[in-house]
């Protein structure tokens, strides 16, 4: 039995407080994933270069934890040209001995792959409350 591939190409990120690590997932017309993987400041010039590192792999689908406060720089960043998924934690993690950072951005852009992991509440938080942000900004 073989997992049913939901996205041909998606990003896995794994975040913490200084930096992310990602993982671009690909899938071959022969069926093989291919991975590339890249270390980024999780600073607005480090975000920035993560999205022009995005845009020739032509990864529209980004996963990853809901990390403390840190992930919201990332979102803040991709939200408005990435579709962005977030996972609570718990479910993202799986992988037992020696882990690397390298490493969890491959698993969490696997389980995306494979649309493993739950999606998270809190996006529709964050959406909501960008939504309402705007809407008294506006105001």
């Amino acid at each position: 039995m073989t997992l049913k591939i939901v996205y041909k190409i998606c990003c896995g990120i794994d975040v913490h407080k200084t930096f992310v690590v990602t993982c671009i997932a690909s899938i071959n017309p022969k069926g093989v994933t291919t991975y590339q993987s890249h270390r980024f400041s999780i600073y607005t010039k480090g975000l920035k270069d993560l999205l022009q590192w995005l845009l020739p792999h032509n990864s529209r689908d980004v996963f990853m934890e809901t990390i403390g406060k840190y992930w919201t720089f990332v979102f803040n960043v991709l939200g408005n040209d990435y579709t962005i998924v977030l996972a609570h934690p718990k479910y993202v993690k799986a992988i037992h001995g020696k882990k690397t950072d390298k490493k969890n951005a491959k698993w969490i852009a696997d389980l995306f792959k494979h649309d493993l992991a739950a999606e998270s509440f809190m996006h529709l938080l964050t959406s909501a409350s960008s939504m309402i942000s705007c809407a008294i900004v506006s105001n």
